[in-house]
């Protein structure tokens, strides 16, 4: 055997729920990403001795999911925190102030949404774990990215994309006066391979008698070693703002190492006084996972600038507050639908204002109606998936309207479109009612299996494929799997009570399923779909790791 036949060891990482990776390995070290799977622009408050997180949630409804930590390391969810999103949700910044929770958000206009331009909202609870009141809009058009700060005057102001920066009241709620451009950023060289400038993602923290600005630059995905975090700082909230001398905090620099586009950080003080950088990137070989969120620690010079000591982490580091224990971690994604999920752990693709009245929870599973005529236009339920490789199976039942309803299913929505775009079926439409199982990235790129009474049909690329496999004639129930190992993809399918699988003569590779193929930032993610004029009956999604 030579060199080049040896293949390349893998990272080892913990295991748990489902056999889902994890990053405390148990032994007093981690391994990034902490929460592995689509959760970009993190943003992290601590309240005592326990962290919360939240990320952009999009066009989950409800959206803004809560995640609670006492390492940084080990999350588990607390739920949503915003039962109606006014659009799809950006990057928020959850902070804390005289003793009251806020969350200031960028809601983004959607095809259901209540805003028609980018806007800032505010939410805020005295409970961090209980209800929050609001949406409350701020009047802020245009921008995204809203970083919260305190100044030495004891004023409120809200930091924006740009920098541009907003007086806010006392209470938080509201604005005083006219946005001002305040800080033009740091600026890489020429020569560095980016996407673009995209001064972003702005977080205030004081340290010492020093007010600092963690902000984002370089563009959000393409080249490898676009994204990255810089650092500013001053003696005033009102500058002038200083650069740090050895800008960026955080960068990938070769296309080699294990994380790339590592960027929209959070500077935070962890457990036992040591401070950390929280922050997202795409893994190297895996950029259909979306952007993680990677925890990294950092050391501060004598003359008061940040130094992150992560390296290009390919090496565990030490567990946050010492110690061995691993405390709870992530959520299963296995469902028996007989209660909803929604927000962390299903989301529709492109819904509608109403989306989830299509979906019945009954004893005997999901009752799903059918909308659209395809994969492309039945806006699927998706789920995050936090591995590289994993297996995921179903139950299907195609029901037609009479029968969904005497199953107490919701009202179908016949061959209903959901926007999608011309050209995306890939072929001559499929007749009544369809569904199946699918890894989908979203309605212009997915692969997996659709179910028709009596065939079975296979998708890549967002297109039908060149065959289906006939099925004994009326034929409207099966199991299917998808088996992802990597990029490569394998399906299956039985009959219900079968116990052997049949493979279905086609496999599939995915590796251009990411946001540089699809200009879209989302993530590869399992999903279940029905489209046509009836239902389908959705039963036993199963998922784990592999």
């Amino acid at each position: 055997m030579t060199t080049t036949d040896i293949p390349c060891a893998a990272p080892a990482w913990g295991r748990g729920i489902e056999n889902q990776r994890r990053a405390n390995l148990g032994d007093g070290t981690y391994r990034n990403p902490v929460m592995g799977g689509d959760y970009p622009d993190p943003t992290v408050l601590r309240v005592g001795d326990r962290y919360y997180l939240t990320y952009s949630s999009f066009e989950s409804s409800p959206g803004i999911v809560l995640w609670r930590s006492e390492n940084l390391v080990d999350w588990e969810p607390v739920g949503p925190a915003c039962p109606e999103p006014w659009g799809s949700v950006f990057a928020i910044d959850l902070v804390e102030h005289a003793g009251r929770y806020y969350m200031y958000i960028p809601f983004m206009p959607t095809s259901w949404s209540r805003v028609d331009a980018p806007t800032i909202a505010v939410m805020w609870t005295d409970d961090i774990e209980g209800t929050w009141h609001g949406p409350i809009d701020l009047g802020l058009r245009g921008y995204i990215d809203p970083g919260h700060a305190v100044g030495e005057d004891g004023e409120r102001y809200l930091f924006l994309n740009g920098i541009d920066r907003v007086r806010l009241t006392p209470d938080g709620l509201g604005t005083v006066g006219e946005v001002e451009h305040v800080y033009d950023g740091w600026h890489y060289p020429d020569d560095w391979v980016v996407e673009a400038y995209s001064l972003e993602g702005p977080k205030h923290v004081q340290r010492d008698g020093w007010h600092y600005l963690v902000s984002a630059v370089g563009g959000t995905a393409g080249p490898a070693t676009g994204h990255m975090v810089i650092v500013a700082r001053s003696r005033s909230i009102d500058g002038p703002w200083e650069n740090m001398p050895t800008n960026p905090l955080v960068r990938c620099t070769d296309a080699a190492q294990p994380w790339w586009s590592r960027g929209h950080g959070t500077l935070l003080e962890g457990p036992g006084g040591q401070w950390y950088v929280i922050y997202h990137a795409y893994e190297r070989g895996a950029q259909g996972l979306g952007r993680q969120i990677l925890l990294e620690p950092v050391d501060w010079t004598d003359d008061g600038w940040p130094v992150a000591r992560g390296g290009d982490l390919t090496a565990p580091l030490p567990l946050p507050g010492g110690g061995s224990q691993q405390r709870p971690h992530g959520v299963a994604l296995s469902d028996d639908f007989h209660a909803p999920a929604w927000g962390w752990r299903w989301t529709f693709d492109r819904p509608g204002a109403d989306e989830t009245a299509r979906a019945a929870f009954t004893e005997a599973g999901l009752v799903l109606a059918g909308k659209g005529q395809d994969p492309a236009s039945a806006s699927p339920m998706t789920v995050r998936a936090p591995d590289r490789s994993y297996r995921v199976e179903v139950g299907i039942e195609l029901l037609d309207a009479a029968r969904a309803g005497e199953d107490g299913g919701p009202q179908t929505r016949a061959a209903e479109g959901s926007g999608g775009e011309p050209g995306t079926s890939g072929g001559s439409e499929t007749p009544g009612t369809t569904a199946g199982l699918l890894l989908f990235f979203n309605h212009r790129l997915f692969l997996g299996l659709e179910l028709a009474a009596g065939r079975l049909q296979a998708w890549t690329g967002g297109t039908r494929t060149w065959g289906s496999q006939p099925l004994p004639e009326g034929t409207r129930a099966l199991e299917l799997a998808l088996e992802k190992r990597e990029h490569i993809v394998q399906m299956y399918y039985r009959s219900p009570g079968q116990t052997e699988w049949t493979h279905y003569p086609l496999t599939l590779e995915c590796s251009g399923y990411h946001a540089n193929t699809a200009n879209d930032l989302v993530s590869l993610r399992p999903a279940v779909f029905a489209a046509g004029p009836g239902s389908a009956r959705i039963t036993d999604f199963r998922y784990r790791a592999l």
